[in-house]
């Protein structure tokens, strides 16, 4: 019989890989000249608007590719039963959580936005992942808006909240006072574009947000007076290049 090596058996190469895979990411989160290329490099591609060049399965997405994927990996692991978006647009992320939970096999997507735009709703509602979305038209911190996505939000054991509409500090605020009510626990509330308030001032000339209103500002305030959700550092260390810079909120209590 051979001898079997001991040193084999201890040795678990899925916990190596994840072992050095942290310890790079820990490494590179303290690299402060790649996190000012990376904001640069994010400066200069909006030039081209970047971010508007990619689509999920067939609809636009407007989100970079790393913040994609970063969603991918958080509802492969919560496995929410619920997932809420304020922001419809064009319906890439909509589409791309349905999807997600097509492939886990259970939950419903519910989004909202002020105007959903007629050829948009007739392409999203034709799309073979419109079975598992509700769309609802109306402003995201509208009381009966928010009670009715509520009262489909009690119904559900997990809940994961993207909160995507207008990115002013105010409506931001008024977003998260409402909508971290119905995130659960463990599961994640994630706040795309705080990368404005990093962009140069005057920046977004024709929005009604920039330099100190915007999401990111919304963010802090909503931190200051909530100790029920942190920062999940995970996943922004390791993004470097990301829409939501600390965005990636988790509850812990």
């Amino acid at each position: 019989m051979a001898k079997i090596n001991s040193w084999s058996c201890r040795f678990d190469p899925v916990k190596e890989f994840k072992k050095e895979r942290c310890l790079a990411i820990k490494e590179m989160a303290g690299d402060q000249e790649l996190k000012r290329k990376s904001l640069d490099w994010m400066l200069h591609a909006d030039r081209y608007k970047y971010s508007y060049n990619f689509t999920w399965m067939g609809r636009p997405i407007i989100k970079l590719p790393q913040d994609i994927m970063a969603m991918q990996e958080l509802i492969w692991s919560e496995k929410p039963d619920l997932i809420i978006e304020t922001g419809i647009a064009h319906g890439g992320s909509i589409i791309f959580s349905a999807s997600m939970l097509e492939l886990i096999g259970k939950g419903r997507v519910i989004a909202v936005d002020i105007d959903i735009r007629k050829h948009n709703r007739l392409l999203i509602e034709q799309h073979p992942m419109f079975k598992r979305i509700t769309m609802i038209e109306g402003s995201s911190v509208d009381k009966g808006v928010f009670n009715k996505i509520a009262t489909q939000a009690k119904r559900r054991k997990k809940v994961m909240v993207i909160l995507d509409s207008l990115h002013t500090h105010e409506h931001v605020l008024q977003e998260l006072q409402l909508y971290s009510k119905l995130v659960t626990l463990g599961c994640h509330l994630v706040l795309p574009d705080t990368f404005i308030e990093f962009f140069p001032k005057g920046y977004y000339s024709n929005r009604p947000w920039d330099v100190g209103n915007n999401t990111m500002t919304a963010l802090k305030e909503f931190l200051r007076n909530n100790r029920k959700f942190v920062v999940d550092k995970t996943i922004n260390e390791k993004l470097v290049i990301t829409e939501g810079i600390d965005g990636y909120l988790k509850r812990i209590k």
